[in-house]
C-alpha cells in the first residue's frame, strides 16, 4: 500500500512539475515572443508603406509622362503619314481602346483610314481550314499562284491582301475588280466583318493583336494564323505593323507578336509594337509605318523580343563646314 501511494504521489508530482514548468515557461517567454512578433509586424508594415509609396510615385511619374506625350503627339506625328491610306485589321480579343487611340494618332499623322476588317474566331479555327481553303480556291484569280508550303491562312492572306491593299499609288482608294465579291463571300461565311470602306485599297496595314495570348490546344496555330495574315498584308502593300499591349508579347505559344518575332522570315518583313496601350506606343506605330515605307522593319516596345522601345531616329546629315583659313 505504501509503495502504491509512493508511486502514485511520484506520478502526480511529475505531472505537476510538468504543468508548473509549462506555465512558468509560457509566462517567461510570453513577453519576448510577443515583442518580437510586434517588431516584425511593424517592420513589415513599414516596408509595405514604403513600397506603396514607391508604386504611387512611379504611377504618378508614368501618368505625367503619358500626359506630356499625349499633348505633344499631334506635333510629333504631324504629316508623317500624309498621303497614306491605312487599313485596320482587328483580331478576336483585340482591344477596342487601343484601336480607337491608334486610329486617332494615325489621323493626326495625316493618314486616311480606308476601313476596318475584323477577323472572327471562325476564321482562326484550325478545324475550319478546309472551308477557308475551298473559299480561297473559289475566289482567287487564275494567275494567283501559292507556294506549296503555304497554309490556308497564308493563301487567305494573299487573297485578302490583293483585294484590300496595293503598292500602286494610282490604285489607292479604288476597289479591285474582285474586292466586293471577296469581302462578301468572307462575310457570308462568317469569317470576317467590315466597317467603313476597306475595299478602297490602302497602302499600309495595322493589325491589332489580342490583348491576351490564345489558350488551349489550338493556341499556337491561331497565333501563327495572325502572323501569316500580317505577313500577307505586308507583302501585298507598302508595310504592316502588328500592334498590341505588353500582355501580347510573351513567351507563350499563343502570342501572335511573340510568334511573329520568333519566325525569322516574317520578322524580317513585319514590324511589331507591344506598347500599343501607351501614348508612346501609339507614336511608335506611326514611326514604324514610316520605317516600313522606307523598306525597313523592327520590333519595338517593352515585351519579350523587343529590340528597342522605338525606331532609331535618323540623325541629321551634318552640313559641310569649311576649314578655317581655307
Amino acid at each position: 500500500m505504501i509503495d502504491f501511494r509512493y508511486h502514485l504521489v511520484s506520478i502526480v508530482a511529475v505531472f505537476l512539475a510538468l504543468a508548473v514548468g509549462i506555465v512558468l515557461g509560457t509566462t517567461l517567454l510570453q513577453e519576448p515572443a510577443v515583442k518580437s512578433a510586434q517588431e516584425m509586424t511593424a517592420a513589415l508594415t513599414k516596408t509595405k508603406e514604403e513600397l506603396r509609396g514607391q508604386i504611387d510615385t512611379l504611377q504618378g511619374r508614368e501618368a505625367a509622362n503619358d500626359a506630356l506625350i499625349t499633348s505633344m503627339t499631334p506635333d510629333i506625328v504631324a504629316g508623317d503619314l500624309a498621303g497614306q491610306s491605312v487599313l485596320l485589321v482587328e483580331t478576336p480579343g483585340s482591344s477596342t481602346t487601343i484601336r480607337e487611340a491608334a486610329q486617332q494618332v494615325l489621323g493626326q499623322a495625316g493618314a486616311e483610314i480606308s476601313g476596318r476588317v475584323t477577323l472572327t474566331e471562325k476564321f482562326l479555327d484550325p478545324k475550319g481550314t478546309g472551308v477557308l481553303d475551298g473559299l480561297v480556291n473559289q475566289l482567287k484569280p487564275a494567275n494567283m499562284i501559292f507556294p506549296e508550303t503555304a497554309t490556308a491562312w497564308d493563301r487567305a492572306a494573299t487573297l485578302l491582301s490583293a483585294a484590300l491593299v496595293t503598292t500602286d499609288p494610282t490604285q489607292v482608294g479604288t476597289p479591285n475588280a474582285a474586292t466586293t465579291e471577296v469581302l462578301s463571300a468572307f462575310e457570308t461565311g462568317g469569317l470576317l466583318s467590315v466597317e467603313g470602306d476597306p475595299g478602297k485599297r490602302a497602302t499600309l496595314v495595322v493589325v491589332l493583336a489580342p490583348e491576351k495570348p490564345f489558350e488551349g490546344e489550338s493556341a499556337e496555330a491561331q497565333a501563327g494564323a495572325i502572323a501569316s495574315m500580317a505577313d500577307g498584308f505586308d507583302v501585298g502593300g507598302n508595310g504592316t505593323v502588328l500592334a498590341g499591349g505588353p500582355a501580347a508579347a510573351t513567351a507563350v505559344p499563343g502570342d501572335p507578336i511573340g510568334h511573329t518575332r520568333d519566325d525569322s522570315d516574317i520578322a524580317k518583313r513585319v514590324t511589331t509594337v507591344d506598347a500599343g496601350d501607351m501614348p508612346l506606343g501609339r507614336v511608335v506605330i506611326v514611326q514604324s509605318l514610316q520605317e516600313q515605307l522606307a523598306g525597313r522593319s523592327g520590333h519595338y516596345g517593352v515585351g519579350i523580343g523587343a529590340s528597342a522601345p522605338m525606331p532609331a531616329v535618323p540623325s541629321a546629315t551634318p552640313s559641310p563646314t569649311s576649314e578655317s583659313g581655307s
